[in-house]
């Protein structure tokens, strides 16, 4: 147990018994606990295994490379369509991590295989996501912004291309372009 973590399992929330249980589990499996983004972190040898946090409607541990892992028992859950790598297990009560402990357990087990094998998930490259018209005129007519957009990272350009394309309409994609040229210009990432 990482003294620095202790406050989270001590703060009073909905899931406080079903978080401890999570963090028993993690340990008995002989990972190195840490807090990184908020939430006890789980890893081996520095490189991140699983994390636990918590929602309105359940609580869940977050498999960093879950998209690796077997399906099938059909818990882990793709949190949204652009998840790549990460898998959650949620639960909603005590019970089910109780009655799902070897299972919980297994997953972890194989996580770390994961890990130790140093297999890495296929992630989707820049090139793989669509660039809307909207943006692709801009990027046309403005040789600066296509330069600046360019120079930045894969991840901030994938953030900008997934943030246009979700708009369904034209007029919404172009506002959304128009208001993001000053980050991009500057090397901004969408959040920054």
């Amino acid at each position: 147990m990482n003294p620095k973590v202790d406050w989270f399992f001590e703060k009073d929330t909905t899931w406080q018994k079903e978080f401890k249980q999570l963090r028993t589990l993690c340990l008995d499996c002989g990972l190195t606990e840490e807090l990184k983004w908020g939430c006890p972190c789980y890893t081996l040898e520095n490189a991140n295994v699983v994390l636990i946090h918590g929602f309105k409607e359940y609580c869940a541990l977050l498999f960093f490379k879950g998209a690796l892992l077997h399906k099938a028992n059909g818990i882990l859950i793709q949190q949204t369509k652009n998840m790549q790598s990460a898998r959650q297990m949620r639960f909603t009560n005590l019970q089910e991590i109780v009655t799902m402990k070897s299972i919980i357990k297994a997953y972890i087990y194989e996580a770390i295989e994961v890990e130790k094998a140093g297999l890495k998930v296929n992630l989707k490259k820049t090139s793989d996501f669509t660039i809307t018209e909207e943006f692709q005129n801009k990027l046309n007519k403005n040789v600066a912004l296509k330069k600046a957009f360019e120079a930045l990272t894969p991840g901030r350009q994938r953030a900008y291309l997934f943030y246009f394309s979700q708009a369904k309409q034209s007029k919404t994609r172009e506002s959304r372009v128009e208001k993001s040229i000053p980050q991009i210009l500057k090397g901004k990432g969408l959040d920054d």
